[in-house]
């Protein structure tokens, strides 16, 4: 794939509230940093809303979801068009976008290209899904007609996540529009820019005012979003602790249906016939990709004790290999998202080493022009009792852990409240089947990891979350069904 040309000087457009169809300040007048935490330097100050904005966004998306409004007539194959037009629009400033969000969310521009395809993606897939949403008829008797509508469940709030802004809220936001529904949208506090402009974009692609909506802040926002009367879903990807705060807000408001990915700390395992060269590599970038921060990280890694100290060896010369530094220069790895989340690794780092893991490599920061960038780290010799074990880190740490036999390895693997993804690389097909049946996760990778596509349902076992989100299954996650029964006419003697 040739990269366009990237745009390290981006300026910043859109930093207000978008509401009904255009941006506004917030009520406060309040206003916050969007940082670049390659450098630390601020790209832009951004509207903070308060709970007061969020009730002006969804009595927006409330009117623009009334029966009879423009959007409820629209034809399901013309919200398709728009959700293409969209795409169109989103292809044409990929060099924008990406570079927006290498400057706000530090990945290395390669990367945020990659992922501004994959918005496209999302944007496209559920474009074709808007006019297959299918209901079915039912025999009950000869004397009622039944039928089943899938109708949109109506104005959904989405709370989205600081690593992969863009593709996620692309996701979300396409899933809801392909079944009906209108949207408030709040995106991380850390990464609001490309949110912004992709309002932007949706007015140019022609979408009613009030469908869309994007509010920006902290905390207080996303609760406002979660606790709101008038919102009838919310999807949530991020950490489990804020995930079950959503849930209870749901909850205690008007029982909203909830969609929540929440993290994972997910195995793969490494048999004893495996290709070690592409094992090591298939778990160097399980683990390593986006700087360690991504949900499905293949944090857990299980080796067979045949093969242990030759797969942790090549791991180290992975890890060594690995460049960090500018996103605009570096292929590989640029910055943590902010200081919380390098304090959050650093801590965890030296936890491995107290409690006895090997460090192999790595285990600390990198000089540069912010106190963002981590070693690239590798621990073997890891207990499954240990913190780096057991807890989600969300950087750059490989943990190695030795097994014997696959029946252990599949028990130790499934002793974990998270139960988002795993895999296996393997050569023997009893082995594959026998770990893909017996694992607890959402999905199973086998001899590749983290393949994750428009068309494949997504989601956790667990504590990693409820629902799915992606193909079919994610776009009838916004819909209700409805059961009509109808009395026939006497028949005719």
């Amino acid at each position: 794939m040739e990269l366009p040309t990237a745009i390290p000087d981006a300026q910043v457009e859109c930093t207000q509230l978008f509401i009904n169809g255009a941006f506004v300040n917030a009520s406060s007048g309040k206003t916050f940093p969007a940082l670049n935490p390659a450098n630390n330097k601020k790209l832009a100050d951004v509207q903070e809303a308060s709970p007061a904005d969020v009730d002006k966004a969804v009595a927006a998306a409330r009117a623009a979801f009334k029966p009879g409004s423009p959007w409820r007539r629209m034809d399901a194959a013309q919200r398709g068009r728009l959700l293409n037009k969209l795409a169109d629009l989103v292809e044409r400033d990929i060099a924008y976008l990406a570079s927006l969000e290498c400057l706000n969310n530090g990945k290395p521009y390669q990367f945020a290209v990659g992922d501004v395809h994959s918005a496209i993606n999302f944007l496209r897939y559920n474009a074709g899904i808007a006019d297959k949403i299918h209901g079915r008829t039912i025999p009950v008797n000869g004397d009622f007609f039944c039928y089943t509508r899938y109708e949109p469940v109506g104005v959904c709030g989405q709370i989205l996540p600081w690593n992969f802004p863009l593709m996620l809220t692309c996701m979300k936001l396409s899933a809801a529009i392909a079944a009906g529904c209108t949207v408030v949208i709040k995106p991380a506090e850390q990464t609001p820019l490309t949110a912004l402009y992709l309002a932007k974009l949706t007015v140019a692609a022609g979408f009613p005012n009030g469908v869309i909506n994007v509010v920006t802040g902290y905390g207080n926002v996303g609760a406002a979003i979660s606790g709101h009367m008038d919102i009838n879903k919310v999807s949530f990807t991020g950490s489990t602790e804020v995930g079950q705060l959503i849930q209870q807000a749901a909850g205690k408001s008007n029982c909203k249906r909830v969609t929540l990915e929440t993290g994972g700390k997910s195995p793969l395992v490494i048999a004893e016939d495996a290709d070690l060269d592409q094992a090591a590599l298939i778990a160097h970038n399980g683990l390593m990709f986006n700087a360690g921060q991504c949900c499905i990280a293949a944090s857990r890694l299980f080796v067979h004790e045949s093969v242990y100290e030759e797969f942790c060896k090549k791991s180290v010369e992975l890890a060594k290999k690995r460049t960090v530094g500018c996103p605009f220069k570096c292929l590989d790895q640029g910055p943590q998202i902010d200081k919380e989340q390098t304090d959050k690794i650093m801590e965890l780092i030296e936890s491995g080493k107290k409690e006895g893991a090997r460090l192999l490599c790595g285990g600390g920061k990198i000089p540069g022009p912010s106190d963002l960038y981590v070693q690239p780290t590798v621990f073997a010799d890891v207990t499954d009792n240990m913190r780096i074990a057991k807890e989600e880190i969300f950087g750059p740490v490989q943990q190695i852990l030795k097994y014997k036999t696959l029946d252990e390895a599949i028990e130790r693997a499934n002793q974990t409240h998270y139960g988002l993804a795993a895999g296996i690389v393997s050569k023997n097909v009893d082995t594959i089947q026998k770990f893909a049946q017996n694992i607890l996760a959402g999905t199973v990778w086998v001899n590749t990891y983290a393949v994750v596509a428009p068309q494949t349902p997504f989601g956790g076992f667990k504590m990693s979350g409820m629902g799915r989100e992606n193909g079919v299954e994610g776009v009838l996650a916004y819909c209700e069904v409805k059961t009509v029964t109808m009395a026939l006419p006497e028949k005719l003697s």
